[in-house]
């Protein structure tokens, strides 16, 4: 720990700067305790003499928070946010005791609001109810405070019961329970036991008037930050107070950012920052580095793509570099070690490994070995039981030794028992056997009963809604149907003053008896009149709002502005407040006050003429404005923007040179004297833009012209095709870019002069650019054609001028011919006749067939369809054996039915006797006589 904050510690309880009592007490109530052990943090600042400096005035407390966005976790909420203004300047000097000694280390500028809401709240005697039984909590009661993240208070007694239901009400039993308010789950073993101060080092703290109540009132000293890893080793220098401790206050005076590139001294809650710099750390695949912002935790996967290889480099794709070890989809293939099967694995790296069939051999069943066997050799059966345990787990293959799996239904008959119990059958191993039997146990709530059909006793939890009433009296529990008490109410109810700004918070079940707050914010019922932002605020307030005094300021519709004094509507007045919401008074609906019209409009205006012509205007009351002829032209610009109207003065029906925001509206298509201007039946004599020699088809008009979209016919620049363009789009164009429009992409297909292949660039303008260099392969052949080679165009073109001939003047057909030297196989050098040349040639290109020996020859097509015949031999042999069946076929029936008639007589001799039997049992006395 750093010195600076120790004495700072140390110092918190020795400073006594002047203060009321409640904040004196609470700054040195470690100094005037002598029944309870000092810390040796107090001891120390209790044995310091006091410092002649002056001490440092006292913290402001820290702001608090808006009520009406005051959360459910926060205690603040309970109170009202207009308490009493001694109450308040009390706890606002307890709360700057407390945080002297953290503002001294931090500064002023320390954020402690949320710890501010606590200790505001605890200062002024004022804590939450109980959310358990909605009891007030008193300073002496024994409570309970939550550690996880809501901090609520509790009974001690409460919070036990709610841990020893919560974990032993339910069926099974539960080993956590939750906390009523945050449903932080807790261990059965933190349980508590004993009442603890809120730094939990004192057991059963003693109530003090001078103090925060259940605080010990020495240095809190709990771990600031409980994360290992965040390197904060410091404690908390308040006093035991309620709620979380603030962020720790010392300065880390290297602190490397996430990239660790920049290093700058920093707060310890706040060591862990951006530097907002490149992450540059080198990526996971080793090859490149993070382009992110300087970021907290590992650096995302590498995004770059690429061409990679999978692992068994056949296929190469596109990939992300993070996910360049892939598999492709084709198998392996490749040959294993014994040189007989191929792998049958997928896509791998390195070698495919030995044979899988190598090694120990057995037949299917595994009794009989065979060390010796060849991989490609299947090994053969033994012929024993193959004694394998089927799939029940309980018997094994009765069959014997054989391939392939063995039969999953195992049909051995067993005598089973339902799963409740209630029944015994011999059915099928495979079987399940249940019964019809409804299960009447009751299930884990206790109140309803399983009803599963043959259930083994673990009956599922109850689907049922608990719908018990809960303890606030207005809502059911919605949880699922459970044993012992249900849950708090997790709503809160909000109690407000007129106008909503000025509210608090408290548990559902305990607003009937809250008072409302007293509000100093302005009203905000809305004025109905348009006065709403120039009236005077007053403040919230009930009944009905004082009236408006302003000029009324209403625009009619002609433009101009009421000069009455306002006499719009007024707003209904504000109905009184009731002490419980939820059971608002029955009133009855007060309306708001209608205003009344507005007077006619009074103001002179000059109205004009039908063509609102200069210098004719009339002025009269703007109420009874009426336009009037006048004896000039109409003059109105026509449509077409070029012409004017020659007609008399007349209403016109669409102006064009009306003012914008002009309230005489005097021309209108729906006003019955409107007339239409004359129509200009002249054709447009505009130029065109770009300039065309085509003319505008639209008949005079004032807008541009529309564009040009005739058909413009271009041939291409080998003159393969023609282009059709738009006059517009052509012309718009470049003389580049309309180069370029006009080739059509393909092949030039233009001849080339020197050689008479074609020109393979794309259609261009100008002569070819490939006359000499020509890449294309040609045939070059001697004088006698025997010899025959592949040369370039352009290296064909080079032999002929270097022999002094124009390429041009070389027809096609002998294009190349006679450019090599004969050889010595040549027809003229070796001087061999034609007939015995084409021989030799024949006999090298022919290859002698193979034939195959013993192969059986196929039957001609033509004799597969005769018919075989019959020798008399075989026809008498086939009606023997006819005849010999039939009379085996008639002694087995002629047996059969002797046997059956002799069991026939032998099934009544023994019922006769079974009947004698039975006589003899039920009168056993005329049996013996």
């Amino acid at each position: 720990m750093p010195s600076s904050y120790a004495a700072a510690a140390a110092g918190s309880s020795s400073r006594k700067p002047n203060r009321n009592p409640t904040a004196a007490a609470a700054a040195g109530s470690s100094s005037r305790k002598p029944n309870r052990t000092p810390t040796p943090t107090a001891a120390a600042a209790t044995a310091r003499p006091q410092a002649p400096s002056p001490s440092p005035s006292p913290a402001p407390a820290p702001p608090a928070a808006n009520p009406s966005a005051a959360s459910d976790s926060d205690p603040s909420s309970y109170s009202s946010s207009s308490g009493d203004e001694a109450d308040l300047t009390a706890s606002d000097s307890a709360t700057a005791s407390v945080v002297s000694a953290y503002l001294s280390v931090a500064g002023e500028g320390a954020d402690l609001s949320k710890v501010g809401i606590f200790l505001s709240s605890a200062a002024r005697r004022r804590s939450p109810p109980c959310l358990i039984c909605f009891d007030p909590i008193r300073p002496s009661d024994p409570v309970w405070s939550c550690s996880s993240s809501c901090f609520a208070i509790l009974h001690l007694t409460c919070i036990q019961s709610w841990a020893h239901q919560s974990a032993s009400g339910a069926a099974v039993p539960c080993p956590t329970w939750g906390c009523p308010k945050c449903r932080f789950a807790y261990p059965k073993s933190q349980t508590p036991t004993s009442y603890l101060c809120f730094c939990s080092k004192t057991v059963d703290p003693t109530p003090d008037p001078w103090i925060l109540p259940h605080s010990c009132g020495d240095v809190c000293g709990r771990r600031l930050n409980a994360n290992l890893d965040s390197g904060c080793e410091h404690t908390c220098l308040l006093l035991c107070h309620p709620g979380p401790c603030p962020p720790c206050p010392a300065v880390v005076p290297n602190a490397p950012c996430f990239c660790g590139v920049r290093r700058e001294p920093r707060r310890c809650a706040h060591q862990r920052y951006s530097c907002l710099g490149k992450c540059n750390k080198r990526l996971s695949c080793g090859l490149h580095r993070c382009p992110v912002n300087c970021h907290d935790g590992p650096c995302p996967p590498c995004a770059v793509r690429g061409k990679h290889k999978c692992e068994c480099g056949e296929t190469m794709e596109e990939k992300l570099c993070s996910e360049r070890v892939f598999q492709c989809k084709r198998e392996c293939g490749g040959m294993l070690d014994c040189g007989k099967h191929r792998c049958e694995r997928g896509c791998h790296g390195g070698r495919c490994g030995e044979c899988p069939l190598r090694g120990r051999r057995t037949c299917p069943c595994g009794k009989k070995d065979y060390p010796k066997l060849e991989c490609d050799a299947e090994a053969a059966t033994c012929g024993s039981t193959c004694e394998k345990v089927l799939g029940c787990g309980r018997h094994k293959c009765p069959e014997r030794c054989h391939r392939g799996p063995c039969d999953e239904t195992c049909r051995l008959v067993i005598t089973k028992s339902c799963r409740c119990g209630g029944l015994k059958k011999e059915v099928p191993c495979y079987q399940e056997l249940t019964c019809e039997r409804k299960c009447q146990r009751l299930r884990n709530c206790g109140r309803h009963a399983c009803k599963r059909r043959c259930c083994a006793g673990d009956c599922p939890p109850c689907s049922e809604t608990c719908d018990r009433k809960l303890r606030c009296g207005n809502h059911k529990c919605l949880s699922p149907c459970h044993r012992g008490a249900c849950s708090p109410c997790p709503l809160m109810k909000t109690i407000s003053c007129a106008c909503g700004k000025t509210c608090f918070e408290v548990p559902c079940g305990t607003e009937k008896n809250q008072k409302p707050p007293k509000c100093s914010k302005k009203c905000n019922i809305p004025r109905l009149c348009r006065h709403k932002l120039e009236c005077r605020p007053h403040k919230c307030h009930y009944g009905a709002c004082p009236p408006c005094k302003l000029t009324c300021g209403e625009e009619f519709s002609c433009g101009h502005i009421c000069k009455e004094r306002c006499h719009g509507p007024i707003s209904p007045p504000n109905p009184e407040f009731t002490l419980k919401p939820t059971k608002k008074k029955m009133e009855k609906q007060i309306e708001c006050t209608p205003g009344t019209p507005c007077p006619p409009c009074k103001e002179v205006v000059l109205v004009p003429c039908f063509g609102q012509h200069l210098g004719q205007e009339r002025a009269m009351p703007c109420s009874k404005w009426r336009p009037f002829p006048c004896q000039n032209l109409c003059g109105n610009p026509l449509l077409c923007g070029n012409h004017y109207c020659t007609k008399s003065c007349h209403v016109l029906e669409v102006p064009l040179n009306q003012p914008v925001g002009d309230p005489i509206v005097s021309v209108s298509k729906e006003n019955a004297l409107a007339e239409p201007c004359e129509q200009c039946d002249l054709p447009c004599q505009r130029v065109r833009e770009p300039p065309c020699s085509h003319r505008c088809p639209l008949p005079c008009h004032l807008s541009d012209c529309p564009p040009c979209k005739v058909l413009v016919k271009k041939p291409c620049h080998c003159g393969a095709m023609v282009h059709a363009f738009e006059c517009v789009f052509f012309n718009n164009l470049k003389a580049k870019e309309q180069l370029k429009v006009r080739s059509c992409g393909g092949p030039c297909h233009r001849k080339l002069p020197n050689c008479p292949h074609l020109c393979s660039e794309v259609c261009h303008p100008g002569t070819c650019p490939s006359v000499d260099q020509c890449m294309k392969k040609v045939n070059v052949r001697c004088a006698c054609n025997t010899l025959k080679q592949e040369w370039i165009c352009q290296d064909v073109l080079k032999e002929y001028r270097n022999s002094g001939r124009d390429p041009k003047e070389v027809p096609k057909s002998q294009f190349g011919v006679g450019l090599l030297a004969c050889g010595k196989d040549c027809k003229k050098k070796v001087k061999v006749p034609d007939p015995e040349l084409h021989l030799r040639k024949s006999q090298e290109t022919k290859s002698p067939a193979v034939e195959v020996a013993n192969v059986p020859k196929r039957r001609k097509r033509r004799d597969r369809g005769q018919e075989v015949k019959v020798s008399k031999f075989q026809e008498v042999k086939a009606y023997v054996l006819r005849v010999l069946l039939i009379i085996l076929l008639s002694i087995i029936i002629a047996a059969g039915l002797y046997l059956l008639w002799k069991g026939i007589f032998r099934l009544s001799d023994w019922m006769n006797e079974m009947e004698v039997q039975r006589a003899r049992q039920r009168h056993p006395r005329g049996a013996m006589l």
